[in-house]
């Protein structure tokens, strides 16, 4: 159960955290436009279910997600549990026998990404700036194949003890490559993409899921190899959002051969 202090701490912090926002906001309404804010009630209590919010999720990261993040990793890579898997249990564990770790890392992944606000806020407002030509759909399934993509790749990084610089500079050259052949209206989305990812669902449970990762692998350090995921689930999305349209517009390019050679 929640503690009354536990709480009331929780919320002091955050309304810490808001007032410098509120700050800025009023501070230019007044100062510089020198115009009243107005439905000034509805704002405050705007402020205040923001802050109550918060407060709440940040108690629930603390108590829930991360908890349970690291309770699955360690669940996953415990060792009776790997040796349960193996027909010869003399032999030593290798990176393929974490595939459970795997397939979770891409499960959550998907599941986290396909529930994120930010996602559903910026799929919505490219359909809608697109003319129905970006599906809100499509765009989720695309960004969330990425991220489950790139978890389940930093997840193998963090088995095997590779150094994350050549993951991420691999990445980041695919990445370049892409932009110089995809559709040009896809780019920036597919760049912002990349960024809607590390929001309120993915990171804490992403985060909890590579320290306790990095917590059971014999030979890893929590602080160098527990961290990084975050960095992965922000690449792979840029990725998958420029192949999905790729793959579109190869694919409506194709039928529309085909329409024209029909039509000769």
């Amino acid at each position: 159960m929640i503690s009354l202090a536990q709480f009331f701490n929780t919320f002091i912090d955050t309304v810490v955290d808001v007032i410098p926002i509120a700050t800025i906001i009023f501070g230019f309404q007044i100062v510089v436009l020198r115009k009243p804010i107005a439905n000034l009630h509805r704002v405050i209590l705007g402020f205040f279910y923001v802050i109550l919010g918060l407060t709440l999720f940040l108690l629930g990261l603390e108590l829930a997600l991360f908890p349970l993040g690291e309770t699955m990793a360690k669940q996953l890579t415990a060792p009776e549990f790997l040796y349960s898997l193996k027909d010869d249990i003399t032999e030593s564990l290798s990176w393929i026998d974490y595939y459970w770790v795997y397939l979770f890392a891409f499960a959550i992944g998907f599941s986290t990404t396909i529930a994120e606000p930010s996602l559903i806020a910026v799929a919505i407002k490219a359909n809608q700036v697109s003319g129905g030509a970006i599906r809100v759909n499509g765009l989720r399934i695309a960004v969330a194949l990425g991220v489950a993509i790139g978890i389940s790749l930093g997840s193998y990084r963090i088995v095997v003890g590779d150094p994350i610089h050549y993951y991420i500079m691999a990445g980041y050259t695919v990445v370049i490559i892409q932009t110089n052949f995809a559709p040009k209206q896809i780019i920036a989305l597919a760049y912002d993409s990349g960024g809607v990812t590390t929001s309120t669902v993915t990171v804490p449970l992403v985060t909890a899921l590579g320290l306790g990762l990095a917590s059971q692998v014999p030979g890893r350090n929590p602080v160098i190899d527990g961290f990084g995921l975050v960095a992965f689930a922000s690449l792979f999305p840029i990725i998958s959002v420029m192949a999905y349209a790729q793959i579109t517009q190869w694919l409506n390019s194709r039928a529309s051969s085909k329409e024209n050679d029909n039509a000769l």
